[in-house]
């Protein structure tokens, strides 16, 4: 499981980072992974409305939203922490909300389903120096339309009047027990899953799929990991393919090792694919074995007979948990 925070302040050590940091220390006491993305620190070309997006569901720019892409896609949680400039977010956090068009076009107009978007939530924490009673009303408004491009529930937030000056978050008299309510509340749907790890030699078709389809079908009952014993370099095109029949979004995945998809995350259980005694062993860990074809240079119809194998497996696999 992931959260991922974004950090939409410019200012280093100022009270949108505390604000931020204070709510992923507290989901970190629920082991739960997180990773923080500082807005200001990435090179984020703002939209130049190209439209390519809604043609390809790709955007042509190249620069740093080809990370975070990926980053959106493997979170469970999305939080955005924003200070309120005009009745709004800063402009480097809002070119970042913007270049989410490329997310929205492949649900909106390519009719793709991001496997994770039936489970996924956000949650917006902002600030703001005035005490205007509209001073957030703008920033809900962008954010609600944010969370749904990037296939999240936009789940409430927390906002704070009369910040100003460096450490005022800090002093707030009910700042921390909002931060461990609001925790608790958006981490209550996902207390024990089942962390399965789903593990095939090139990580580029079979454990691809069966995560995707896991979080799919089951996500309120299954924290899906994938990874490879020896990672391709990139997934393969007709897996996408056969997936996208399905109206199942593979878009932004890429190839990784088991050992990177368990390095912070110890699974329940390991399904192996086709990696055999290759697999590393977690203490704790139960195993089963699917018998199922390595359907790498094979034709579309094999690679479909593959997929739809996987997606009955996973029923299966949903009704015994």
């Amino acid at each position: 499981m992931l959260v991922l925070g974004l950090m939409g302040s410019p200012r280093k050590k100022g009270n949108t980072e505390f604000l931020l940091s204070s709510f992923m220390n507290e989901v970190e006491k629920a082991g739960v992974s997180t990773d923080i993305i500082e807005i200001a620190k990435k090179n984020i070309i703002p939209c130049m409305e190209y439209s390519v997006c809604e043609k390809k569901g790709t955007c042509p720019i190249d620069d740093d939203m080809n990370e975070i892409y990926p980053l959106f896609r493997e979170a469970d949680i999305v939080v955005l922490a924003t200070p309120i400039f005009f009745y709004n977010a800063p402009a480097q956090t809002k070119a970042l909300i913007d270049r989410c068009q490329t997310l929205w076009a492949r649900k909106y107009r390519l009719n793709l389903t991001d496997p994770g978007r039936k489970n996924r939530r956000g949650f917006l924490l902002a600030l703001g120096a005035t005490k205007g009673a509209n001073l957030f009303e703008g920033m809900k408004l962008t954010a609600k339309y944010f969370f749904d491009a990037v296939g999240a529930s936009f789940e409430g937030s927390l906002t704070y009047r009369k910040i100003e000056t460096r450490g005022d978050m800090e002093k707030h008299s009910s700042v921390g027990e909002d931060i461990r309510e609001a925790a608790g509340n958006l981490l209550k749907p996902y207390i024990g899953r089942k962390k399965i790890l789903f593990a095939c030699r090139e990580n580029a078709c079979r454990s691809q799929i069966a995560s995707a389809f896991a979080r799919y079908i089951a996500g309120d009952k299954i924290d899906a990991l994938n990874g490879g014993s020896a990672p391709a370099d990139a997934i393969n095109p007709l897996m996408v393919e056969v997936m996208q029949e399905k109206g199942i979004d593979m878009g932004f995945r890429k190839p990784k090792s088991i050992e990177q998809a368990i390095s912070k995350e110890k699974p329940d259980i390991i399904i192996t694919m086709g990696c055999g005694e290759e697999c590393p062993f977690v203490p704790g860990a139960g195993t089963e074995t699917w018998d199922l074809p390595d359907p790498a240079g094979k034709s579309i119809e094999f690679m479909r007979n593959v997929r739809d194998d996987i997606e009955n497996k996973i029923i299966e696999l949903r009704d015994k948990l």
